[in-house]
């Protein structure tokens, strides 16, 4: 008895950069980033868990990461490194939204 061909796995992780964190607009995004894939995509604070569908905007909502989380991605079923890449690739630009950065003080 042969196997069956393992399913393409893919974890990842990033920090959020943008100032409000995972709040609605960020959240709608990377669900509708994860529905582009047709592998199973879930998110969460922890590599530990728990763990959230991240195609479910609710879902995502509710994990209210703020700004300077880690959030985790993992992936499985065909084409799961590329998701898991875009979904961090988004997460490391702020969803487009400005990044928290310190104030430069140095303009005296």
């Amino acid at each position: 008895m042969r196997d069956s061909p393992a399913t393409e796995q893919a974890t990842d992780s990033a920090e959020l950069v943008n100032a409000v964190g995972l709040h609605a607009r960020p959240s709608v995004k990377l669900t509708q980033l994860a529905k582009t894939f047709a592998c199973r995509v879930e998110i969460a604070l922890s590599a530990d868990g728990p763990w959230v569908d991240a195609k479910s905007p609710v879902k995502v909502m509710r994990v209210k990461a703020p700004c300077g989380a880690v959030l985790h991605v993992r992936a499985s079923g065909p084409g799961a490194a590329a998701a898991a890449q875009a979904l961090m690739a988004l997460v490391r630009g702020g969803f487009g939204e400005p990044s928290h950065e310190p104030a430069d003080l140095s303009h005296g």
